[in-house]
């Protein structure tokens, strides 16, 4: 059944009043994307970093992976408290208690001195993000209400990301190489200080959400979130022990009790974090599930790359870092275009084409990838084809899960979707490092090179075929009229 197409040009939200433009709203536009792009490049920032951060704290191998997933976990798993809190309790507000509470961690994180510490702080870092990624998609939903403005706008928001996630990467060599890991975390306080004083000035105060008596779904996130940990906890234990052992087992199940839980929770609750009409849009559900699989691999894969290079390739931090800054430009150009591509093209072709180039990407990475792979000859190739689909895809994603949002449902909308990216995220990067570890050794240990490829190329391949689901379910359920610009109806006057 084809989708009904987006409403015409200059048409509000559904559910809302026509308004006047903010003359603001590209400050605004600007604030918020650079907080998205720090949000971002605080995933991206710690994996070149890791291996000065596990000689310096004493790190375990297994506990390496939780000052990634730390963060991804908790921002996923709270996302959806918090866009729905920015939904009843107003968007700005969360924004600035968000970004305030993410500047405090990043001091936090910054200073530890002992493993528990960090992961403490990025645990902290994760929990602000939550509260303030929703808040960021929702006042532009609602801010840039026009179509084709508003996929402009989601287009700039995607390609900061891409800048933040490759300056994550090229910023964590630099620091690396001539300061201290520690700034890696450091270096967002100037800017979380910064960008708090300017959305007090650019950013619209806008009104909440009709229902102020309503109560937030508290236990909700805590057994979406108690879930995720459970699930991610027992797949990374899974690398090091059998599936039968009761370490493994024994949070697997308790994962997916609560993950249950969460489930009758929302069932029942006067005031869900996900409404079940939410997902009578099944644009917006393919989105979030797409959402999820893309993730999967494609961040897992940046996690595992830098590892390899580094542990095996014998690669320097600085150059980690710069290696990966042609595969950013692809991302920002690829999102760019997908910008401009969407509102004629739609959303599911944009989707699919993405996620099948994604997919050539690491299919290309696996096939050249070895112990004695090189720069130009496999990493530069390879992470090209990569981002340039991951560009395509990216924001694609996000103007697919917030098709037909209303002025009270953007900032849940935008908290599903990225939720629902963290949670990929974790969850693959837990996957994917059992399945490198079950087929050869960590790619950050010493073991041999040949046997580290071969559980490598193995993890890739893997990722390849989420990528791959991710375009098989948009092409199946969204439509093709989804995300277009539909001309507006001609006037009486040009009729005549």
């Amino acid at each position: 059944m084809t989708e009904p197409p987006t409403p015409p040009v200059g048409t509000p939200l559904a559910g809302g009043r026509p308004r006047a433009a903010d003359p603001r709203r590209w400050w605004a536009l600007a604030v918020l994307g650079t907080v998205q792009a720090v949000f971002v490049l605080d995933l991206t920032v710690v994996n070149v970093a890791l291996p000065s951060i596990r000689a310096d704290l004493g790190f375990a191998e297994s506990g390496l992976a939780w000052v990634v997933n730390g963060y991804a976990l908790m921002a996923g798993g709270l996302l959806l408290l918090g866009g729905r809190s920015g939904d009843l309790f107003g968007r700005k507000r969360l924004f600035l208690v968000g970004t305030g509470l993410f500047t405090a961690a990043s001091l936090a994180a910054g200073l530890a001195q002992e493993p528990w510490m960090l992961v403490a702080g990025r645990f902290a870092q994760g929990v602000g993000d939550a509260l303030a990624a929703p808040a960021i998609f929702g006042i532009v939903a609602t801010t840039f209400t026009e179509p084709g403005e508003r996929s402009k706008a989601l287009g700039v928001l995607a390609g900061l990301s891409g800048v933040g996630g490759t300056l994550g990467i090229t910023l964590s060599g630099l620091l690396n190489e001539y300061a201290s890991w520690r700034w890696v975390f450091l270096i967002n306080v100037p800017v979380g200080l910064v960008a708090m004083l300017l959305a007090g000035r650019f950013v619209a105060r806008g009104s909440p959400g009709r229902d102020l008596a309503g109560r937030t779904d508290v236990l909700g996130a805590l057994t979406l979130t108690g879930g995720s940990l459970g699930i991610v906890y027992a797949v990374l234990r899974s690398a090091d022990h059998r599936w039968t052992d009761p370490s493994v087992t024994g949070p697997l199940a308790l994962g997916v009790l609560l993950a249950a839980a969460f489930v009758v929770v929302e069932r029942r609750s006067a005031q869900p974090l996900v409404p079940l009409g939410f997902f009578r849009d099944r644009v917006r559900v393919a989105a979030c599930v797409a959402s999820l699989l893309f993730a999967s691999g494609f961040f897992a894969m940046f996690f595992l790359l830098t590892l390899f290079v580094r542990g095996v390739l014998g690669w320097s931090a600085l150059g980690t870092g710069l290696a990966y800054v042609p595969y950013g430009l692809l991302i920002v150009g690829g999102a760019t275009t997908s910008s401009m591509l969407v509102p004629r093209v739609g959303a599911r072709a944009m989707l699919v084409c993405g996620s099948l180039v994604t997919v050539a990407g690491l299919a290309l990475l696996a096939l050249l990838i070895g112990p004695d792979a090189t720069f130009g000859g496999a990493f530069l190739p390879a992470t090209l084809v990569i981002g340039l689909g991951a560009g395509l895809t990216l924001p694609t994603l996000t103007v697919g899960a917030l098709h037909r949002v209303t002025e009270d449902n953007a900032g849940l909308a935008s908290g599903v979707q990225t939720s629902a990216s963290h949670i990929g995220s974790s969850l693959g990067i837990a996957v994917l490092v059992a399945v490198s570890t079950t087929v050869g050794p960590s790619v950050g240990g010493g073991a041999g090179a040949a046997t580290a490829v071969d559980g490598f190329r193995a993890a890739i391949l893997t990722a390849a075929a989420a990528a791959a689901l991710a375009a098989a379910i948009a092409g199946w359920l969204v439509g093709p009229d989804a995300g277009k610009r539909v001309p507006a109806e001609p006037t009486r006057a040009a009729r005549a």
